[in-house]
């Protein structure tokens, strides 16, 4: 005869089911003093032997501020852009309604204030129903506060597969340990911190963790001003965010926010009338979806993407850079930049109207950095970050490929800058105790292999001998300038104002290329693409095609150069973070600014003499910047122009403010001409750098300069003036500008007679650039 089971202790039953649970749990020792008592009985308690295996679980828990929303700030204080790993932005709790409070406790743990961290009295209830068939947790918000940290700490270092899930893949082990937790976490802290601790970490939706989010995600509106229909559907919500969403589900939704609001009226936390009111409320979300990312930035999306390089770079932030993005996407960081948003939006304004709607993609960019500070002022360009909006890239076209430690900087990597490379030649000229206005021959187009130039420390590479070349020597072409009235005696001020390259052969003949080297290299000049050896290579100034512009440099480069010149004599690297503070105020490194003595002073200042010219009657004459019709202001430039016409540039500064602009071919290492092409409507034979990014740069500088500063330079000592000087000849013939300036700075007018630029130059021998474009 079968053994007849004790009805008392038959797992069937529900009252064996609950017998069951307590004899397992007093086994374990459990609920001895440990789960049965508040937090404070359990601390009077040890001398129960009882609770030595609860005793034995971990009782620390590490509660990290959770992942929180990073904002970078431009210098106004004005947001540029959000990014995060989880969209959470944390609250206090005297900052969330009352509303939101009493609707959570009401529906997941009523009595939160009573109990000691776990509630027994819920464990008991919640097997009786279970047993009847009604499954129902017992989980206090205590507890799912600890289950929401330990899962948060798991996914801050990268090991989301250890994640525990209740219902899903959590053991006895793993919630005897989560209950110890959470008695203990009671111990340290106050009802109020455990719940504002809850609020802010919970899950809602995948954009939107942490009350705050939430408000703003399903409500457009805040944690602290939500309603009573609208915090009971959100307290509804964390349940399962999926079934109960009001968007994908709003019947469900409604169902939810009801039983949350009738369980508020039967614990008296609302009246009758509260509870009817809401009932009657429609669910009606208003989303506010997020955007988080550089690519959604307000403004300068790639100076956003140029800073999250910068700090994921920055080996303060981590150990590696998936350490430092953790801290970056989810550390809460305020990061205040050097961006000004009103010179911002009228760079951008430019960059977008340089080729209008641009069905051939060229390329037109834009930064400008303060002198004395290096401090990033903007940075802009005529393409967007997000793929499929028009002409699309996620390059940089102001940046380096990489930093100088070999790290990404997402950067093209520069263009060739042809004739902005003059001004360093000059600038050694007057180093070596020479006048500007000595006259050199500027008709002496040939140096060949073999000539005596001077070098104290290197080899020259390259030669100009169209003999030599056709002799099946490593030449090129003999040197050429744009226009043929330029090959006759000129003083070395004409040839830079005037863009002349034989003027600059010549200067360069009579110079140590040594001290040219050092000129370049104390004002920051290196090549935008890394070699070999190095991330940042010099510009070697030992290969002739240099003195020309034949190295690519990024626009960031050639300002922070220039702006050499505008802080008489010295360099300051450029910087772009002036703040970070993480999610508790405390200060992060940031950049400061970092200058030293480049150029003697005096040097400087005869440069700026000369680059004021380029305006004022040379190659620049047509894009002088203006306040009005008739007013301009102390400001010095370069125009420049490789080869092909595929880079083309404007360089220069005030004293306050030192600008690059640049257009040209960014598909490629500038390898597209920009020959017989049309832009904007207009067809060119061979664009030159004051045709396009000229007025560019002369727009924006009207505009913009004078809030920095646009006093008189100071000037040169008379002795680095004097000397002979030569007449000039006939204005240069020019092409019209092709783009539409600000309302302060006209476009220059002239016919356009320009004749077609040559083919390129070969570069093999180390001539690179021929001196076709004088700018």
């Amino acid at each position: 005869m079968a053994t007849r089971k004790n009805p008392l202790f038959d797992t069937a039953t529900t009252l064996g089911k609950i017998l069951l649970f307590l004899g397992v749990s007093a086994i374990c020792g459990v609920l001895v003093a440990g789960l049965l008592v508040p937090a404070a009985a359990v601390s009077g308690s040890a001398a129960s032997g009882s609770i030595d295996f609860f005793d034995s679980l971990p009782a620390e828990l590490k509660v990290d501020p959770p992942s929180q929303t990073t904002r970078i700030l431009a210098a106004d204080g004005s947001e540029i852009a959000s990014v995060y790993t989880e969209n959470r932005t944390k609250v206090p709790l005297d900052q969330i309604s009352p509303n939101m409070k009493n609707a959570i406790i009401a529906v997941e743990d009523s009595r939160f204030y009573d109990h000691g961290g776990v509630d027994t009295t819920g464990i008991l209830r919640a097997l009786v129903s279970t047993a009847r068939g009604n499954k129902q947790g017992a989980s206090t918000i205590t507890q799912q506060y600890v289950n929401n940290v330990l899962n948060a700490n798991l996914a801050a270092a990268g090991e989301e597969d250890q994640i525990k899930l209740n219902g899903v893949n959590k053991g006895v082990g793993d919630k005897l340990r989560e209950m110890k937790l959470a008695i203990a976490l009671e111990k340290e802290f106050s009802k109020d911190q455990i719940l504002e601790g809850y609020l802010n970490i919970v899950f809602f939706n995948r954009d939107a963790y942490g009350i705050e989010a939430a408000s703003r995600y399903f409500f457009s509106t805040t944690a602290k001003d939500l309603t009573l229909p609208q915090a009971a559907l959100l307290a509804g919500l964390v349940n399962s965010p999926s079934a109960f969403d009001p968007i994908t589900n709003p019947e469900k939704s409604k169902q939810r926010r009801d039983l949350v609001l009738g369980l508020m009226l039967n614990q008296n936390k609302i009246t009758q009338a509260e509870h009817d009111a809401a009932v009657a409320t429609p669910v009606e979300p208003k989303v506010t979806q997020p955007k988080q990312g550089c690519a959604y930035a307000a403004s300068a999306p790639y100076f956003c993407d140029y800073i999250l390089h910068l700090l994921e770079n920055n080996p303060a932030y981590g150990a590696d850079v998936k350490e430092r993005q953790r801290l970056i996407y989810g550390g809460g960081l305020t990061i205040t930049t050097t961006l000004d948003p009103n010179a911002q939006a009228t760079a951008q304004e430019q960059a977008n109207a340089a080729a209008g709607a641009n069905p051939d993609k060229w390329g037109a960019a834009m930064v400008s950095v303060q002198p004395g500070t290096g401090k990033i002022i903007s940075m802009a360009q005529n393409t967007t970050f997000l793929p499929g909006q028009g002409f699309d890239s996620q390059l940089n076209f102001n940046v380096d490929k990489l930093d100088k430690d070999g790290n990404d900087l997402n950067g093209m990597g520069g263009a060739q800058p042809g004739s902005t490379m003059k001004p360093f030649t000059f600038a050694e000229w007057l180093n070596e105790g020479k006048t500007m206005n000595t006259v050199v021959n500027a008709a002496q187009r040939v140096y060949p292999i073999g000539y005596p130039w001077k070098n104290t420390c290197g080899k020259i590479q390259g030669a100009y001998s169209t003999a030599q070349k056709n002799a099946g020597l490593d030449a090129a072409d003999d040197l050429q300038n744009a226009e043929p009235q330029w090959y006759r005696p000129l003083t070395v001020l004409e040839g830079l104002y005037n863009s002349i390259n034989t003027v600059t052969f010549a200067s360069a003949a009579q110079l140590d290329f040594c001290g040219i080297q050092k000129i370049v290299d104390a004002v920051g000049l290196h090549s935008g693409l890394p070699s070999a050896d190095e991330p940042n290579p010099k510009v070697n100034m030992m290969t002739l095609g240099n003195l020309l512009g034949s190295t690519q440099t990024s626009p960031l480069t050639m300002a922070s150069a220039f702006a050499t010149f505008a802080n008489d004599g010295k360099y300051c690297e450029p910087i772009a973070i002036t703040a970070v503070t993480d999610a508790t105020g405390k200060q992060l490194p940031a950049q400061s600014s970092s200058c030293r003595d480049a150029i003697k002073p005096e040097v400087a200042r005869g440069v700026n003499y000369a680059l004021q010219e380029v305006l004022n009657r040379g190659s620049g004459a047509l894009i002088q910047p203006r306040i009005s019709t008739k007013t301009s202001f102390p400001i010095g430039a370069k125009t420049g122009t490789s080869n092909n016409n595929g880079s083309t540039w404007v360089v220069g500064h005030t004293t306050g403010l030192a600008t690059a602009a640049w257009f040209g071919d960014p598909l490629g290492a500038q390898d597209r001409a920009g020959q017989n092409i049309t832009v904007n409507g207009k067809f060119y034979k061979g664009i030159d750098g004051y045709m396009i990014a000229g007025p560019m740069f002369s727009s924006y500088m009207a505009k913009i300069a004078p809030a920095y500063g646009t006093n008189p330079f100071p000037a040169p000592p008379s002795n680095m003036i004097s000397g002979t000087t030569t007449s000039s000849p006939p204005a240069r013939t020019t092409p019209q500008a092709t783009q539409a300036p600000v309302p302060s700075a006209p476009a220059p007018q002239a016919p356009a007679t320009q004749a077609p630029a040559p083919a390129p130059a070969p570069t093999s021998n180390g001539s690179g650039n021929n001196g076709k474009g004088n700018g």
